[in-house]
């Protein structure tokens, strides 16, 4: 329908979990200067990624997640963040293979 509507190829080819929604993504508190401007930064870079090396159209989904991370070292913890990346195939949207 899109094509026949003459929409953009870059809307037709856009995969599920890109921008919209980026919150839902993050574990934990979300805060406009941190998680989501990191996750944004990281998303971006690896849906590039994926462009570059010519694999964004044999992917369904792929998206970044952003994690808290806690880590105790002698006798101090100390609290960072770690970024998550997946990517997920499917035939018809309802079954899915990592």
């Amino acid at each position: 329908m899109g094509r026949i509507l003459d929409v953009p190829m870059e809307f037709l080819k856009c995969r599920p979990f890109t921008w919209p929604g980026l919150a839902v993504r993050v574990l934990g508190d979300v805060t406009k200067g941190n998680a989501l401007e990191i996750l944004r930064q990281v998303d971006e870079i690896f849906i590039q990624s994926i462009k570059d090396v010519g694999i964004y159209d044999f992917i369904w989904q792929a998206f970044a997640v952003f994690l808290p991370s806690i880590r105790v070292q002698g006798d101090q913890t100390t609290h960072s963040h770690v970024v998550s990346l997946r990517t997920v195939t499917s035939q018809d949207g309802m079954t899915a293979d990592w």
